[in-house]
């Protein structure tokens, strides 16, 4: 007897689907209008997006759709920086930017790159691309500076969604510069500035369900950016995709955020993963070589032309040899030896890990996607809803020949000096469900990541790590130790904790330098009053404090007097205070802490919100400041002197006050169980236009760290679903602009 069985029941499902994508017809190129019809946008109170489609590329199109209707000016800039264009709107100020970028991103090369990915990642970035175009279509007054049509290879020249990537962090556009303009001479040695600067790094803390009171994981995201930095949105599909949190503008993924089971923060590393080659160059004939062992080999060249915008508008065309090695290309010269740099450079890669980490579910699940190991620059903080917490370590670690020392440029004749392949993951310092109940990182080293759990410096190269200790880990280990339980509130309390462990340990040794004056210097009685402020605070920030203003001027001029020194000995700022700096020395900084804010302020008795302010007047990329407009008081300081909170401010010319520009940028608190909960809060707003309510109306909350509840699911969505809309039609109004509760003008002051 014969029996009719089903096609699709004889044949496992992938090898159905292939058969049947094989023999169908090709599919038509969706337009915009075919996605909006698949895609819904509803606005929360706060202007956040969440954007719902039937599949992951629905869902990319209504994100950055979304992301376009918030903010497009710095979407656009995002790219023209990513795929060196910049020069293309800025001139002949952004060429060397622009061809750092291109010697590492060659355009034809991404193209290729596009064509060759699979089906599931293409169909993401050509969403991307018609969300964009969508964009641009209906909203005719929107005027782009150089990018009038977005294609879809572009997204793999920005995959990485860090702040400050690894290109602009490994080649200095100076000697960039003088290589390609000057010929191969070196630049003599360059004065350097030593003004405090906050480290663009992050916090990240994951609580095991033994230390949370409700028995649920924790997990706390507190990146340090730059202000307005990043959309926070929430992008879901049908096909699973469920995720929330900081999408960098222009990145169709969730770069730190959570999604029901399991949530990643992304901390910057110290790990040494960008290395100089000092490579011997010679010609060979009628041909440029460089030694590798016995062999010479030919440097590789490669054109590279850039379009630089003039000043009466016209465009003009650069173009460029640009060289390399098998290690990376040239990018400038020391000791008379052509340097070629080597980092990650693997696009596609990092692209996938970056989206298919937003839909794990497990550990498991988020190191499959890790073994890509496309992510060079970030350690991650992870909780997921099974229980599980974990300090994970950047997964690109070159292997390398410990005997060299590959802070400094290595020879790269020298066979033995190349990378070995990258470390298997399994061998990178971790620590994986510790005894002690917590897992933290604040652009410190590993070694600390969980406290007596941590893995240990002995047992790894010294290339895992740069960084060392740092105050803000000393103030996280402080709050963590201990059997203390946590709840999302209390860890958020943590989190705002205003002790100054800096000052703590500096202002002994300050007060031993006072007693070491002798009996007849006038300093005794100039620093009397000073010194006592300090003497006797309890070292916590505060908007009234004004020991605060005092001891942040103190440690400026500190880092000013000892920064060079700590260059000059090849030792870190935080260790060269800790061990070197002598009393004398922190005498002499608060003379000058004084002068400083006698000259600037009056007095050097002024309360810390008087002066350090919340200010965003408008949607340049470059802010600027107005002490006669409303300012909002914010208590936090530079994450230098341990603040976990961090605030880093600009002082511009001619204003009294000073005004955040970096620190706590999205932040929030998130507690798994049977279903995710979370509350945070952005730096400003959403919005990048200045006629938005959603363009400040954060402000309080973030200076207050007032975190307000994230609403997630259906349910929590119920109460705005009148103002849901398809991208390309009107977004709904929002409600009218209030004046910013609490604000004050620094000009009162």
């Amino acid at each position: 007897m014969i029996m009719s069985v089903p096609l699709r029941e004889l044949l496992p499902i992938g090898m159905l689907a292939a058969l049947l994508s094989a023999t169908a017809a090709p599919a038509l190129a969706r337009t915009g209008h075919d996605y909006a019809r698949d895609v819904e946008i509803v606005r929360d109170d706060f202007g956040i997006a969440h954007i719902d489609g039937k599949t992951d590329a629905d869902a990319v199109f209504g994100m950055i759709y979304a992301q376009a209707e918030d903010d497009f000016p710095r979407i656009e800039r995002n790219y023209l920086v990513a795929l060196g264009r910049l020069s293309e709107a800025e001139g002949e100020a952004a060429l060397w930017q622009d061809l750092r970028q291109r010697l590492f991103l060659d355009h034809d090369a991404l193209r290729a790159a596009y064509r060759d990915s699979p089906a599931w990642l293409k169909a993401l970035m050509d969403a991307w691309a018609a969300g964009l175009n969508h964009y641009l279509a209906t909203h005719p007054d929107t005027q782009p500076l150089a990018i009038t049509r977005f294609e879809p290879w572009m997204t793999l020249a920005f995959s990485e969604g860090s702040i400050g990537g690894d290109i602009e962090r490994g080649v200095d556009l100076d000697a960039l510069r003088a290589f390609y303009e000057g010929g191969a001479e070196a630049l003599p040695p360059q004065e350097q500035s030593f003004r405090l600067v906050e480290p663009k790094g992050s916090n990240g803390i994951a609580i095991a369900p033994a230390r949370s009171v409700n028995g649920n994981p924790l997990l706390w995201i507190n990146p340090h950016t730059s202000f307005y930095f990043r959309a926070e949105q929430q992008m879901r599909s049908d096909e699973g995709l469920n995720a929330y949190g900081a999408a960098t503008w222009g990145q169709f993924f969730i770069y730190q955020g959570f999604n029901p089971d399991l949530g990643w923060m992304h901390t910057s590393s110290g790990v040494d993963n960008i290395d100089e080659f000092a490579e011997t160059v010679a010609l060979r004939g009628d041909e440029l070589a460089y030694r590798y062992g016995d062999e010479w080999r030919p440097v590789e060249t490669r054109i590279v032309s850039i379009r630089v915008r003039q000043p009466d508008g016209s465009m003009a065309e650069r173009r460029f040899n640009a060289l390399s090695t098998h290690h990376g290309p040239i990018v400038g010269v020391k000791d008379g030896r052509w340097i070629a740099l080597a980092l990650l450079n693997a696009p596609r890669a990092a692209l996938e890990q970056s989206y298919l980490r937003t839909k794990a579910k497990t550990l498991q699940e988020y190191l499959q996607v890790s073994e890509r190991k496309a992510n060079s620059s970030n350690n991650t903080i992870l909780a997921a809803s099974d229980g599980t917490i974990a300090y994970l370590h950047p997964q690109f670690v070159p292997v390398r020949d410990d005997r060299f020392d590959y802070r400094h440029p290595v020879d790269g004749s020298d066979p033995a000096t190349d990378w070995q392949g990258l470390h298997d993951l399994e061998t990178l310092p971790q620590a994986i469900n510790p005894g002690v109940g917590w897992v933290m990182n604040t652009n410190n080293w590993p070694y600390s990541a969980a406290g007596p759990d941590s893995p240990s410096a002995e047992n790894f190269p010294v290339y895992m790590d740069q960084f060392g200790e740092n105050p803000r880990g000393r103030h996280a280990l402080q709050l963590l130790s201990g059997d203390r339980q946590f709840t999302p509130q209390s860890l958020t309390n943590a989190a705002f904790d205003s002790f100054l462990p800096f000052f703590d340990a500096q202002i002994p040794k300050l007060a031993r330098g006072m007693a070491a004056l002798p009996a007849g210097d006038p300093l005794r009685n100039e620093l009397a009053g000073p010194f006592a402020l300090l003497r006797n605070w309890d070292r916590r920030w505060s908007t009234t404090s004004t020991p605060t203003s005092l001891a942040v001027h103190w440690g400026e001029a500190l880092w000013a007097s000892e920064g060079p020194k700590a260059a000059a000995a090849g030792i870190r700022i935080f260790r060269y205070l800790d061990e070197r700096t002598t009393d004398a020395d922190r005498v002499a900084a608060l003379v000058a802490a004084t002068e400083t804010m006698k000259e600037k302020l009056g007095d050097w008795r002024v309360e810390w919100g008087r002066i350090n302010r919340f200010q965003r007047l408008s949607p340049t990329i470059e802010a600027e400041f107005d002490d006669r407009a409303p300012s909002y008081p914010v208590g936090f300081t530079s994450g230098n002197f341990g603040s976990l909170a961090s605030f880093a401010v600009e002082r511009q010319d001619g204003q009294k006050c000073f005004y955040g520009t970096s620190g706590n940028s999205f932040v929030a608190v998130v507690e798994f169980g049977p279903q995710a909960n979370a509350w945070a809060v952005s730096a400003g707003g959403e919005s990048g236009d200045p006629t938005s309510p959603h363009f400040d109306d954060q402000i309080p909350r973030y200076a207050q760290g007032d975190l307000r509840r994230v609403p997630l699911t259906d349910a929590d969505l119920a109460p705005f679903a009148g103002r849901a809309y398809h991208p390309g039609e009107p977004k709904p109004v929002p409600h009218s602009r209030e004046p910013m509760a609490g604000s004050s003008r620094c000009g009162d002051l």
